[in-house]
């Protein structure tokens, strides 16, 4: 049993190996998403073979088995009606892996170097956690204490006159025993929410979405990793922002022109009314193809972000991707009017290999 679990352990630590090695194509795999269960995602790994017995039926013939005599020829077998020629390359071999959401968290933050989340402020849930933090004498023996009943046992013999010091033996007695105890204790669990916006005017395409929805998996797949609770709430606009729920975030359509302050208000109104500055984690991302509705917009975006936003989110993320139409200054802007402030992080996303870096960017402080 013990060698196949050291099996089982070396395996796993060649599929993190390969994942670790892979991890920017994986990032870039839209089928992966599909994979994910509760707490699992299934990662196809091509090229690792386990070797295994494969038994056939008893008495079922074969190579050397029934008529003939010691070096008859062996017969070709029937002949087929075909085209073409067999092929000379062998075929690859695709073993899909489950792995847990922590452990591809875990090596998601090894890769990219991600540091871990500093909580800010006193952004809490408080629950109830049992905590072992006394000793008693009755218990059972999977909470018995080894060291606290070895010095009883030793303190017995010694006050006893038992104890002998050329033949130091400590048998414990009933008496001796001692048992780990726990009491309800009211500990902080941090907690965080995520506010996805993105622009769904006429320029951003089903490619740039999916693009949105790659970047969000890894987002989410690290954070959740950091804090015991995370809620996640859905903003859209073109000229006009609107909350909406995960499915119609990924799956809209909608088309007109492009008004950014529009969706940071939107933000805004749901930081004060649902997720107060003082008791959360607050981390908003945003994804344009960086076109807006004139330069007046641009600077309301801005005055917004210094005003109200900044002050209160841990982090500002903005990710700009390209669409079938190019794309806008609106991360210049940012750059330009914002710089040196680190509460903003900015990064284009061109295409698929680009999440990599955007990732990087955006959890790389950890704030």
């Amino acid at each position: 049993m013990k060698r196949a679990e050291r099996d089982l352990s070396r395996f796993r630590e060649i599929v993190r190996g390969r994942i670790k090695k892979d991890l920017r194509k994986y990032m870039s795999q839209g089928e992966l998403i599909g994979r994910q269960g509760q707490r699992y995602v299934s990662i196809p790994m091509p090229q690792i073979d386990i070797p295994q017995f494969r038994y056939g039926a008893k008495q079922a013939g074969g190579v050397g088995q029934g008529d003939g005599d010691v070096g008859d020829p062996i017969a070709q077998g029937d002949g087929q009606q075909g085209a073409g020629q067999a092929g000379a390359e062998p075929g690859q071999h695709i073993l899909e892996v489950d792995i847990s959401i922590e452990e591809l968290a875990q090596i998601l933050g090894e890769e990219l170097q991600l540091p871990n989340i500093q909580p800010k402020g006193k952004k809490n849930l408080i629950s109830e956690k049992d905590k072992y933090s006394g000793i008693r004498r009755t218990g059972p023996n999977s909470l018995r204490h080894f060291k606290r009943t070895y010095r009883e046992a030793l303190r017995r013999q010694i006050a006893s006159g038992e104890y002998d010091i050329n033949n130091p033996l400590v048998v414990p007695i009933p008496e001796d025993m001692r048992y780990r105890s726990w009491k309800e204790t009211l500990m902080p669990e941090s907690n965080a929410v995520i506010i996805y916006m993105m622009d769904v005017s006429g320029s951003m395409g089903s490619e740039q979405k999916e693009l949105v929805r790659m970047t969000a998996f890894w987002i989410e797949t690290w954070l959740r990793s950091q804090y015991k609770s995370i809620e996640i709430r859905y903003i859209v606009h073109d000229a006009a922002a609107k909350e909406v729920d995960q499915q119609t975030f990924y799956h809209i359509r909608e088309g007109g022109g492009t008004k950014i302050s529009s969706a940071y208000k939107l933000c805004n109104r749901l930081i004060d009314e649902r997720y107060p500055a003082s008791e959360w984690n607050i981390y908003p991302f945003h994804f344009s193809d960086g076109d807006n509705w004139g330069g007046g917009d641009t600077r309301e975006c801005v005055e917004l972000l210094k005003r109200e936003l900044l002050p209160k989110v841990n982090l500002f993320c903005y990710g700009q991707v390209r669409s079938l139409y190019g794309s806008g200054r609106f991360a210049h802007d940012l750059e330009e009017y914002l710089r040196g402030d680190d509460r903003i992080v900015i990064a284009e996303i061109a295409d698929r290999d680009d999440i990599y870096d955007a990732i990087r960017a955006f959890l790389g402080k950890g704030r």
